[in-house]
């Protein structure tokens, strides 16, 4: 993908690629969560789905747009893809968010998992629509003519994802299965890589600024949080 190799015959590669890895998503909720990330899952593959049908049909959140139609099989004009692909990005940047702050309230953890997912799309935007054409915007702005109303909106929704994740998961006591959530924690990063590698051969250099910053800051505060969290652990059972 990243040197344009990929022949026209094997573009449904990149239907497997996403729905694979909101399965991993999937797998992660519902191995920690249980039976309430059975559900979470499928409310966030069902509302992203209807809200990408809404913005698709009549421009509402996301801006005037529309998908190819070799972005795999649709559902009232919305790529199935779509619907996994929110689950990967939900999933991996709700990882992310409890990592750094895993002692915050759930209102903090949710602005900052929000925060993580606008990242992650402030690359695979511009890299779907100037570098893949994967979805075309029809209007103009700073940002490689992608509404800035765009990245509100992924910040609201995903915003109310994490919200509701982090309240269900207080009705259940949930696994914590460090396998998976290791594997999330490093897929985020492995998507950002991919999305920037892509980027440099487009040559979108904004791109590549305004998401690998705040994603090195992220990654770095993870590293710092449990620093403390293993220093603070230490202290305790000395005391």
């Amino acid at each position: 993908m990243t040197f344009d190799l990929l022949p026209p015959w094997l573009e449904w590669a990149n239907v497997v690629f996403l729905v694979t890895a909101g399965t991993l998503g999937a797998i992660y909720f519902i191995k920690n969560y249980r039976g309430i990330g059975v559900i979470f899952t499928m409310i966030v593959f069902g509302v992203s789905m209807a809200a990408e049908h809404f913005g698709v049909k009549y421009g509402f959140l996301f801006g005037d747009y529309y998908y190819n139609s070799y972005f795999g099989p649709k559902l009232f004009d919305v790529p199935i893809t779509i619907g996994f692909a929110w689950v990967l990005v939900i999933s991996t940047s709700h990882v992310i968010a409890l990592r750094i702050i895993p002692q915050a309230s759930i209102i903090a953890k949710a602005i900052l998992g929000a925060f993580a997912t606008v990242v992650l799309d402030l690359i695979i935007d511009p890299v779907a629509f100037i570098a893949k054409e994967y979805w075309i915007w029809e209007g103009s702005s700073f940002y490689y003519d992608i509404p800035l109303f765009n990245f509100y909106s992924w910040f609201g929704l995903s915003l109310l994802f994490h919200l509701f994740i982090l309240l269900l998961s207080k009705t259940v006591s949930s696994k914590e299965n460090t396998y998976w959530e290791k594997n999330m924690y490093i897929l985020y990063g492995l998507m950002v890589a991919m999305f920037c590698m892509i980027a440099v051969t487009a040559k979108l250099y904004l791109a590549l600024i305004v998401t690998i910053i705040p994603t090195l800051l992220l990654y770095g505060a993870t590293l710092k949080s449990k620093e403390f969290t293993h220093d603070s652990s230490k202290k305790k059972q000395t005391v």
